[in-house]
């Protein structure tokens, strides 16, 4: 069992035609509980500000507009990645076991990403490729 982990949250998009991460926040959280609770709460940060609730006072009248049907959620997905119990289980085994867990979600112009790792792994040389977690 591994005992310490490293959260991070990046966002990814093309600026001059690069790829440009832009770290969105970084947690060392001393127990796999405090992991899988920093992850889904920067994930419902995140969904929150790409999607926040209409009747909220901080949003002035008319800055809501709503977007094609057919455009990626990237608020719905990430919440509800959070309130999916099985996924949770899922993070936290692979992470206990001492592997890299990435979660992804993209729309047109951003990926948003969630990555968490062992700190006692960050010391070893991995041989074991990171786990990508589907999200819809």
């Amino acid at each position: 069992m591994h005992d310490e982990f490293l959260c991070h949250v990046t966002a990814y998009g093309v600026c001059d035609g690069r790829r440009i991460g832009v770290p969105l926040g970084t947690y060392r959280a001393p127990t796999l509980a405090l992991a899988l609770w920093w992850l889904r709460d920067r994930a419902s940060w995140i969904a929150e500000r790409l999607d926040p609730q209409p009747e909220s006072t901080r949003i002035p009248p008319h800055a809501l507009v709503p977007v094609a049907d057919t455009a990626p959620d990237v608020p719905r997905l990430l919440r509800a990645w959070c309130a999916d119990l099985d996924r949770q289980e899922l993070v936290a085994d692979e992470l206990a076991v001492g592997r890299l867990v990435r979660i992804a979600v993209s729309d047109e112009t951003t990926e948003y990403e969630l990555l968490a790792e062992s700190v006692d792994a960050l010391r070893m040389q991995r041989t074991i490729p990171p786990l990508v977690m589907p999200v819809g």
